[in-house]
């Protein structure tokens, strides 16, 4: 009797494991609604070196990657040391030190309300679909006291520093065609209206974002590059250790009947 007790108190538990998975994996799904594949990749290099020219024109400025080195870059992205001196330590420094915003938390809270934060652990902490969406999601918004909000992060702080290459745009109202012939708010369809188109085509715009969103993801574990590569050669030494202990097993047991 209390063994068939015990039974069942070891099927409840995994039952009720099973629901609070089935739950969880429910709950993440609901808050990644809405958000767009970043089909991004560390596999990619020419991705993440394009990303992190466009980190340090465009988001240097006010953020820093405080637990990521100017020489790690270098060496990770396969970047030439002077070209990163050159196109990315705007303040000078040396190769060796951490990359560090000029801007200090004083004037960053002064100018935007708060200070700008690291995003060394951005990708790790949201995601990189939420980083590719949050950078597409800026409109104007002359209620904000800068002039940008945004959809996904409302009431941000942060302008919309890549409006040059994108262009302006502005929530469109409900019910108004799109050039793709939908209604803003319709399924798969895009709530902006492009008020001035930007440098860029949309589809130019879309990998911008996406480099940048690779880099970051890079800066979230730059470990993950030599990890991965490692993995490959652990794998198959698994796989032969594997075969020479089988082949020992057969040895020994040979004999035996």
């Amino acid at each position: 009797m209390t063994k068939t007790l015990r039974s069942v108190r070891r099927l409840a538990t995994l039952l009720a494991c099973a629901a609070g998975f089935a739950a969880g994996g429910s709950a993440l799904a609901a808050g990644g609604a809405g958000l767009q594949h970043a089909n991004v990749s560390l596999d990619d290099v020419a991705s993440m070196q394009r990303g992190a020219r466009l980190f340090f024109n465009y988001c240097a400025g006010c953020h820093s990657l405080q637990y990521l080195r100017y020489s790690r870059i270098a060496e990770d992205l396969q970047l030439d040391p002077k070209d990163v001196e050159k196109n990315f330590m705007f303040a000078g420094g040396k190769i060796g030190d951490h990359a560090i915003s000029t801007l200090s938390a004083a004037d960053g809270t002064a100018w935007f309300g708060k200070a700008p934060p690291d995003l060394s652990l951005e990708a790790r902490s949201k995601g990189v679909d939420w980083i590719y969406t949050y950078l597409k999601s800026f409109h104007v918004d002359p209620t904000r006291p800068l002039g940008w909000n945004n959809t996904l992060f409302e009431n941000a702080s942060m302008p919309n520093v890549l409006w040059e290459l994108q262009g302006v745009q502005v929530l469109a109202p409900k019910g108004e065609a799109h050039g793709d012939g939908q209604a803003a708010g319709a399924h798969g369809s895009s709530p902006f209206a492009l008020r001035s188109p930007g440098s860029q085509t949309p589809e130019q715009f879309d990998q911008t974002v996406r480099d940048i969103t690779a880099f970051l993801q890079y800066a979230g574990e730059p470990a993950a590059l030599k990890r991965e590569s490692m993995g490959v050669w652990v794998l198959l030494y698994l796989a032969f250790f594997t075969f020479l202990a089988y082949l020992l097993k057969h040895e020994f047991w040979k004999d035996v009947h």
